[in-house]
């Protein structure tokens, strides 16, 4: 393999074929990124192809390259996304020599270990397509959603976002058992889909950086019996495992009703919360007392310190007093993505919602953030 590929489209290629590469792969070779520079019979493109697969999450990117000799081969992902990244500003020059890659940029010379291409598992297919949708959407929504999801891989159900396909509407969920975030949006589906897969949400979450950006469209591919998912787009194509795990029956969790609400400016709550929460002690709880009057933030107590802000806010129904993990509560509220929030609570013993708020004062349906409170002492 001899080919000549220019430094930047390299090296965000490799970079982001790397970050789904297992930290400690189990055998070396699944640590190991694949180039692949028209190996295949008949291929005649000039790309080379950077790929990587540990059997569970597959990512492949196409770079446009100047092919001498075609070719394949296997080197370290961490070491050459490194590598890649410090390279000068020049046209790199690839070159494979019996066990050994060459790498010519500028001045700088690197020659590197190749591991047997023979032993790399062979890539999955694309599953067949889906659907569609715009890439800011995409993204926006895999945020809003993987926010909440749990990080505990022994409860892999709590790890996941569930994708509800239902005809041309798509639904996104994630919990944690602490909060949920559900997403609801439209999108264009390829044939009336019904059916709902667990996706792994650092895997989506991932994809969602890369893929969603604004002005792109990011196809969705399907395979529920072969328990797998495609995403691609920008030239970028991803394919994750699916999670084989029950998720919790959520939509019964879901107050129908509140018996009172609060519409507040975003920015200034999560800057009051932040300020507040320095003395709660390990970010145990920061309190919410709402009446007409406004919000009363406080938190800590004699031993540790205290805490209190007052903030203004358009608040009807009872006045409530209740307490939130500040952690999960700032995830919420940053999450909405408008300038002001719509809080609903029942009891507060009962979990609360959190709704965008447009900037007509209406609150924008198609996302909420459901969040458990804390006990309250006494």
């Amino acid at each position: 393999m001899k080919i000549r590929v220019e430094r930047d489209g390299l090296a965000d290629a490799v970079a982001w074929v790397a970050r789904s590469l297992p930290s400690r792969p189990p055998v070396p070779v699944l640590g190991g990124v694949l180039l692949d520079a028209g190996s295949e019979e008949g291929d005649t493109g000039e790309a080379l192809t950077v790929s990587g697969f540990d059997y569970e999450v597959s990512a492949t990117v196409g770079v446009p390259a100047t092919i001498a000799a075609g070719g394949k081969t296997l080197v370290s992902g961490r070491l050459l996304a490194d590598i890649t990244k410090a390279l000068p500003n020049h046209p790199v020059e690839i070159s494979v020599d019996g066990a050994r890659v060459a790498i010519t940029c500028g001045s700088a010379k690197f020659s590197l270990p190749t591991m047997p291409v023979e032993d790399y598992p062979q890539l999955p297919a694309m599953p067949q397509r889906a659907g569609a949708l715009p890439g800011e959407i995409f993204s926006s929504a895999v945020s809003q959603v993987a926010v909440a999801a749990g990080k505990d891989d022994t409860l892999p159900m709590l790890t996941g976002v569930r994708v509800e396909f239902n005809g041309d509407k798509l639904t996104m969920v994630a919990t944690d058992r602490f909060r949920l975030a559900m997403r609801e949006f439209e999108w264009q589906p390829a044939d009336q889909v019904e059916t709902a897969v667990l996706v792994p949400a650092r895997t989506l979450a991932e994809a969602a950086k890369t893929l969603g950006s604004s002005g792109t469209t990011v196809e969705l591919s399907l395979a529920s019996g072969d328990g797998l998912l495609g995403l691609s787009g920008t030239g970028r194509r991803t394919t994750t495992r699916l999670l084989d795990a029950e998720f919790p029956k959520y939509r019964q969790l879901l107050p129908a009703d509140h018996a009172s609400a609060a519409i507040i400016e975003v920015t200034s709550l999560v800057q009051a919360i932040k300020r507040v929460s320095l003395v709660a002690e390990r970010g145990t709880q920061v309190r919410l007392e709402f009446t007409e009057a406004g919000l009363r933030l406080s938190a800590g107590g004699d031993d540790e310190g205290s805490a209190e802000e007052e903030l203004p806010c358009e608040f009807t129904g009872e006045p409530v007093t209740i307490a939130f993990n500040p952690g999960y509560l700032l995830d919420g509220l940053q999450a909405v993505g408008t300038d002001r929030a719509h809080l609903s609570f029942t009891t507060p013993s009962r979990p609360a919602l959190i709704k965008p708020v447009s900037e007509d004062g209406s609150v924008v349906e198609g996302y909420l953030y459901l969040l458990m409170p804390v006990r309250l002492p006494g």
